[in-house]
C-alpha cells in the first residue's frame, strides 16, 4: 500500500510540475504556440489547466498527508 501511495504521489508530483511550467505568466496560451492574443481573461483550455493546477495541487497535498499518516 506504501509503495503505491509513493508512486501516485510521484506521478501527481511530474502531472502538477508539467501543469505548472506551461502555464506562460501574463502571455497566455496564444504567446507558447506563436498566435497573439488580447484576451486577458483565461479561457478555453488556459482556464481548464489553471483550474486543473488546483486540483492537482490540492490531491498532492492530500496524497503527503495520507502517506505521512500511513
Amino acid at each position: 500500500m506504501k509503495e503505491f501511495i509513493l508512486f501516485f504521489q510521484m506521478i501527481l508530483a511530474v502531472v502538477l510540475t508539467i501543469a505548472i511550467l506551461i502555464q506562460v505568466k501574463g502571455t497566455g496560451f496564444g504567446r507558447v504556440w506563436g498566435g497573439l492574443s488580447s484576451s486577458s481573461s483565461r479561457r478555453g483550455i488556459e482556464g481548464l489547466v489553471f483550474k486543473l493546477t488546483f486540483v492537482l495541487s490540492f490531491l498532492f497535498i492530500l496524497v503527503s498527508l495520507i502517506s505521512i499518516i500511513i
